[in-house]
């Protein structure tokens, strides 16, 4: 009986070794699938691989845990990344997928593997920058002006532009990022001078913030802006929250300034009541204008604020002259979205003409109108007009015949006294009654039938030229 009890004792003890050295493994170092993970909204899945052995002695109830260290690399407080259902991985070696949390943000993030059943715990991967870019998009500054002054021996404040509006994702919205400001040193290069939402500069250059994500690309950065040192002919620019052109359907658009004391607001050089702030609201167009005092001195700013909402041209001048049998193309160049295009003579449609280009043919005045038929609803137009050429005589005339055969029906003079010339031309009758008079004399005269109380009238002319030389004579009507 007592050697019996011995050998129950021995064959216990010998189960209980064999037991105890099955249920021991060894997980290998992680093998990252990645050299950073730069994870955002639309892309967020990353691989480890690692090792176990032996494959025996995991239980059908082990578990693997991706564990994450804090910035520096340390476990004392580890986030869980991803848990295997029990009994899922059973052969090695193995592949896990796993995702950061939105909180990631550093350069020596670590990462182990650890099991269940049996416990055992992996030594840590290498380390590696980890950050969730949570925006990533560009951002403006500033307002998104380009330009900014402080006075001699002050200071001008550069801010990130809060609260996000439309297009303007703005990284303040989302409080656990951190923001590094640079000065451009040239066209591709900058250095690092502060971290912050806010940077006070005193010095003259190009500045712009990036949200930080380390070592990973992002295009989370905002606008450039140049600031100088004020002086007498220091200007600023001013912008537009819908742009310029603006959408006048879209309602009002909100003007802007640089960071100043006081402001005062004109429209078309008149000052506007009230309008002494950095901001000032309009739904109408024109030459808007700021005084800006940035204590101790101030500077000014203008825009010329159109609401077409598209912005287009026309490469021919306002005043246009054709030789006979030649024709003038005019061409419309637009970014307006689905436009259409409306040519007019004299006020009259043209029928036909849908295109951005035509050929005029004819004299008179023209108009085209472009209108924006999708996205913001407006038109604008250009006007244009098309003269037959003045012929070019060397004599001034002192006779005419306005009969309508064509041939010297009106008093056709020199071209150095006609239209561009600046030369001012009176004609006057044998009364002393002034019957035409203008700066810009089109070879027209008379326009309209005269009225014949004499056989043949006379009239009388003075050319005064832009240097103030005159040429006098007299005119006589024939039928």
């Amino acid at each position: 009986m007592r050697n019996f009890t011995i050998t129950k004792v021995v064959v216990f003890f010998i189960f209980c070794v064999t037991v105890n050295t099955n249920a021991q493994i060894v997980i290998s170092k992680p093998s990252l699938g990645f050299t950073q993970a730069c994870a955002s909204p639309s892309f967020n899945t990353y691989n480890v691989t690692f090792s176990f052995s032996p494959e025996s002695g995991i239980t059908g109830t082990n578990q693997f845990i991706v564990e994450l260290s804090d910035d520096a690399g340390s476990f004392a407080t580890p986030t869980v990344l991803y848990t295997s259902a029990q009994g899922s991985v059973t052969t090695s070696p193995a592949t896990l997928s796993f995702s950061i949390p939105i909180s990631t943000s550093g350069e020596a993030y670590k990462i182990r593997i650890k099991s269940t059943s049996p416990v055992a715990t992996s030594t840590p991967s290498d380390a590696f920058a980890a950050y969730y870019k949570i925006q990533d998009t560009p951002f403006s500054i500033n307002n998104l002006i380009s330009t900014a002054a402080y006075c001699s021996g002050g200071s001008y404040l550069l801010t990130i532009d809060n609260p996000g509006t439309g297009d303007n994702d703005s990284p303040l919205q989302y409080p656990s990022l951190t923001f590094n400001w640079y000065k451009e040193t040239s066209q591709t290069t900058s250095v690092f001078i502060a971290s912050g939402e806010s940077l006070s500069v005193n010095q003259p250059g190009t500045y712009f913030v990036e949200t930080n994500y380390g070592t990973c690309t992002s295009n989370s950065y905002s606008n450039r802006v140049t600031i100088s040192e004020s002086t007498s002919s220091t200007s600023s620019e001013i912008s537009s929250s819908l742009g310029n052109p603006y959408c006048s359907s879209e309602g009002a658009t909100t003007l802007s300034a640089i960071n100043g004391n006081s402001y005062q607001w004109y429209k078309e050089g008149v000052a506007i009541s009230g309008a002494t702030s950095q901001m000032y609201e309009t739904n109408e167009p024109g030459k808007y204008s700021v005084t800006i005092d940035l204590g101790g001195c101030s500077i000014s700013a203008s825009i010329d604020l159109e609401n077409s909402g598209f912005s287009s041209s026309i490469d021919v001048p306002e005043n246009n002259t054709i030789d006979e049998g030649e024709t003038l193309v005019a061409t419309v160049t637009t970014d307006a979205i689905n436009p259409e295009f409306e040519w007019y003579l004299n006020g009259t449609l043209i029928s036909g003409e849908i295109n951005n280009s035509y050929e005029a043919t004819q004299t008179g005045n023209y108009k085209v109108v472009i209108s924006q038929t999708s996205g913001c609803i407006a038109s604008t137009e250009f006007m244009f007009i098309v003269r037959e050429a003045f012929p070019n005589v060397s004599n001034i005339p002192n006779l005419i015949s306005p009969n309508g055969d064509g041939l010297n029906d009106t008093w056709v003079i020199p071209q150095e006294y006609v239209n561009g010339a600046n030369a001012e031309v009176s004609i006057i009758s044998s009364q002393g009654e002034i019957v035409h008079k203008t700066n810009d004399y089109l070879n027209n005269w008379p326009e309209n039938q005269l009225d014949f109380k004499d056989v043949n009238p006379v009239y009388y002319y003075i050319i005064k030229t832009a240097d103030n030389k005159t040429r006098k004579g007299s005119i006589t009507v024939v039928k």
